[in-house]
This record gives C-alpha cells, structure tokens and sequence, in this order.
C-alpha cells in the first residue's frame, strides 16, 4: 500500500455501501449522490462486466428475469433496471460523478478480469481516495503486480481465517455482518497484529445503532453502512440542537419511519412530526388533515380506521423506492426515538393532547419530547392537565414577549429569522430555549440560522445545515 495520509483517518470513512441502499435503490447514481448529500465519505460499488464488455455498477450476477449479467449486453440491462426504476450505471459514469463530488470510491470486484480496467478508469478521473477490493484474492495479486497506487482489499467471508485469506492485501476486510455480536472480534490483538503486518481493517455492513456505537472508535480505515449518515453522525457537535421537520424529509417521504431514522441514525437531536387521530381513536402521524398528498388514500385521516390507513401506501409519491411504506404510529416514533436516545417534537394536529401525552409517559420520554399546536385550546389543556411536559410557543402569535412567557409558561420560544435576535436574551433568562425557524435551503439563509446562534433550529434541510457549519 502507498503511504499517504489518507490511509489512516482520524476517524472511520463512511462507506456507502452500494450507495445509500436504505434510501435509494443500490448501486445507481441517485443512490450514491444521496450517500453523499448525507455524509458519506465513499461510494462502495460493485463491479461487473457485460456480454458486451461494458463496465457496470450492479451486484447480483443475474438480473430478476434470470439473465445472466456477464452474457446480457448493456442496453438490455439498463432497459430492464430503467423499467424496474433502478436504472444500472456504467463504471465510468459513476466515477466521474464521484471525481466531481469529491468521493471515494470502494470498489467490490465481482468479475476479476476487470480489475485492471477499473484501476485504470480511477486513475483517469484523478480519484485520490479508493480502496480496491474482491472475495477473489487473485485480484489483489493483479493489483500488486500492476503496482496499484491504492490499498488493495480481500473481502473476508464468515468462517475464514482473516489473515490467512488476506493474505498479501493491504486492508483486511472483515464481512462478518451475519455474527450475532460481530463487534467483539474487533479486539486489540487483532488489530495489533494487522498493524505489525502493515494490513488495517475495514468493517461489514452495518446499520445497527447499538453495534455501530461499539465500532465506530475502533481503529478501523472504514465502516460500509446502507445508512452512511449513521457511520460518523454528522449532525452532532454543532453549535446547537437541529430538529428536523417532518424527518430528513428531503431523503425519505416526511413523516414516515424511513425518514424519521434517517434523522436520528445522522445524529440530529430532534425529529418533528404531526399527530392525527383516526376515527377509531389511534395516533398516527400525519401532515395533512386529507390523503392525497402523500398517499393513495382520499378523504380526511380522521374519517379512516387506523386499519384502513395502515393499508395504504405513504412513500410511492415521494420515489418508487419507498413503495409500500406506510403511515407510522405515534407508538412507533416514540419506539425509534428510545432506539437512537434522541428526542421529538410532537406538533398536535387533530390529536387530542391527552393520549399523545400518555404515550410518551409510557414510552419514558415525558424529558426529551416537546409539544406545539395551532390549537391553542389544546395547549392550555395539555398544560392543565400535564404541568410538566416541555410546550413551546411561537413568538408570532404574541404581541409581546412577554404574553409570549407568561401564557403557557412555555421551555422554548420559536422565532423567525425577520423577528430578529433582540429578545433571545431575555427569553434565556426566563428560563426557556430560543428556537429559530428555517425552511429554505439557501446558504445565505442557512448563515443567518448560524449567526443568530440558537438553542434550537428547525429545519427542513439539517444535511445541507450541517454543511454549511462545517464549511
């Protein structure tokens, strides 16, 4: 492996495997733009070549009609995945579009006798970070003997010795995802003994929170994840608590479970999310007081049975990825929330504050959740009757700060960015938070969240948010 800084990060890369599959269909390229818009530092691509010698990016060696990939010409199978929405890009084309965002690329070799052509088409487009790797040792051999400039990796299968198969290769890594609890084969003496061989490691696909918290300080080169947001978090350490409204709303369809996860598993502090209630009494979550938008369903969700509403389809309009997803209950967002210790904001749209606070007590979340309304009726109810949930207020619906305080005796006061900063000061000495409000995805719009310094910013952008922190 040739020196360079880049071989020994500071912190594992978030690897994308096969783009960000739990988001888009894998190993296209709106799967591996996605991975980086949420933090993915490179693109794991899975490398094949067709009856016509064209270079693609796919994983499986047939496609879902049973052709073989190897002995298909390209046209026909980027007209069968087109049709399937799941369009198959050439090699080149998903490189160039790496070169141009700034990516690395993890090449998996599935077909060997491409491994030269893919160093070279890397080299070509000035790719500085790539790590190329297969279960086939015998690419790692090729590699060496065309003195490869990139680390070259021997994808490891459960049961085999690591060093023994690895033999040779610069990165050992380990596709141990199936182990019940593979984190604790990551110990010291492992990784001693990779680095007395000049070897480092890279770890399986993982999208467990609870597991990846146990690998993501160890000294690993990088992490493969369908969720890259959940491999280094980007949302935390900035200077303030970002709630994301309706989820990561701009990579799932809002207000459902994939993007709520989204949210949490990039370590943002706090989801926000609609309460409805069905005509049957339930809580789900929902923007709309109707269907259309964002299902196939028609007419008012509080006119539909939780069973009818859990029928239909919530994530189609937002992208055919997301086919079948559907409408959360209150329940389960709590439930996730627990999952990834992070927080809510529970907007009550037609749900009544009563059982939406009963949720939460019994989810053991009464501290990291707080409310809101239109309905102000509703607030001073869920005050009365519950003195110590969190309940923020909106300084535009107040002449005066201090009606603003002195109503609901709220924890935090949201404002706009023209309201300005001026009482932010005398907000905090009450005691409560400062929230700003922000929807746009503008830079200059972003900056200004920035500069007014909140407690709080919710956001309907927190990747781009982070970015613009960060820049």
């Amino acid at each position: 492996m040739t020196a360079s800084d880049w071989t020994r990060p500071a912190r594992p890369y978030a690897i994308a495997h096969r783009g960000a599959a739990a988001y888009a269909p894998d190993n296209t390229l709106e799967a591996f733009r996605i991975a980086s818009r949420i933090g993915a530092d490179m693109w794991e691509v899975d490398i094949r070549v067709t009856s016509d010698g064209e270079i693609i990016a796919f994983h499986d060696k047939i496609l879902s009609d049973g052709r073989k990939i190897i002995e298909t010409p390209f046209a026909d199978i980027l007209a069968h995945t087109t049709a399937e929405h799941r369009p198959c890009p050439r090699l080149r084309d998903v490189v160039a579009e790496a070169a141009k965002l700034g990516a690395g690329i993890y090449a998996d070799i599935k077909d060997t006798n491409v491994t030269l052509p893919t160093l070279h088409m890397l080299q070509e487009h000035g790719i500085t970070r790539a790590i190329l790797g297969a279960f086939d040792p015998q690419a790692a051999q090729i590699l060496a003997e065309a003195n490869s400039p990139y680390p070259r990796s021997v994808l490891v299968p459960l049961g085999a010795e690591p060093f023994s198969y690895a033999k040779g290769a610069d990165v050992i890594h380990l596709c141990w995802e199936r182990m019940e609890r593979p984190q604790d084969t990551l110990t010291d003496e492992l990784f001693e003994r990779a680095f007395a061989n000049g070897q480092t490691i890279a770890i399986w696909h993982e999208e467990d929170p609870e597991r990846m918290a146990a690998i993501r300080t160890r000294p690993v080169i990088g992490i493969c994840s369908d969720r890259p947001e959940l491999v280094n978090q980007p949302g935390r350490g900035l200077p303030f608590q970002t709630v994301c409204h309706r989820g990561a709303n701009k990579i799932a369809p809002e207000n459902t479970l994939p993007a709520f996860e989204c949210a949490l598993a990039a370590g943002f502090d706090y989801i926000e999310c609609d309460l409805q209630e069905t005509a049957d009494g339930e809580i789900v979550i929902h923007h709309d007081p109707t269907l259309e938008r964002t299902t196939n369903g028609h007419g008012p969700i509080t006119a539909h049975t939780l069973g009818a509403l859990r029928d239909l389809d919530a994530g189609h309009w937002f992208s055919p990825h997301f086919t079948g997803t559907k409408i959360p209950t209150l329940d389960e967002v709590l439930e996730l929330v627990r999952r990834y210790d992070g927080q809510a904001y529970l907007e009550l749209k037609s749900a009544p504050p009563a059982p939406a606070w009963q949720s939460v007590c019994d989810a053991g979340l009464q501290e990291r959740v707080f409310f809101w309304s239109f309905n102000q009726a509703a607030l001073k109810e869920l005050r009365a009757s519950a003195p110590t949930a969190r309940i923020m207020a909106r300084r535009q619906d107040y002449a005066t700060l201090q009606e603003t305080l002195n109503d609901l005796a709220p924890q935090i006061v949201e404002f706009t960015l023209p309201e300005g900063t001026e009482e932010f000061a005398a907000v905090r000495d009450a005691g409560a938070q400062v929230m700003v409000a922000a929807m746009a995805d503008d830079p200059a719009i972003l900056s200004q969240v920035i500069a007014a310094a909140p407690d709080l910013a919710n956001v309907d952008h927190p990747f781009a948010l982070t970015r613009q922190v960060r820049a």
